[in-house]
């Protein structure tokens, strides 16, 4: 798997969760011999909800909502087949979203 590389996209909606899960990632790169760069907090995509209280009047009564969506991306440079199968054996937690692309 020589001049190639694998871009890991992370999603998630705790920031907490999702950076646990992201050094577990380069630890895991790094102990089999790979090179990694990042990981590196893309822009947090927000959306906001507002919602009606009462079901008849009262329009200017409204509650607000918002999700907010964390993201992180790295590369991993030069990945070994050790890198590959311990990346495929990785176990992460149900919150977070992994999007990975060879390249």
């Amino acid at each position: 798997m020589k001049n190639q590389k694998i871009r890991i996209r992370l999603k998630a909606y705790d920031y907490k969760l999702i950076d646990q899960s992201a050094a577990e990632i380069v630890e895991t790169a790094k102990r089999t011999g790979a090179v990694v760069r990042g990981p590196v907090p893309l822009p947090t995509r927000i959306r906001r909800y507002d919602v009606l209280r009462s079901p008849h009047v009262n329009k200017s009564s409204r509650d607000q909502f918002e999700m907010r969506t964390h993201q992180r991306l790295m590369d991993i440079v030069d990945p070994t087949d050790k890198t590959v199968d311990a990346l495929m054996r990785l176990d992460l937690p149900a919150g977070v979203d992994v999007e990975i692309a060879l390249q």
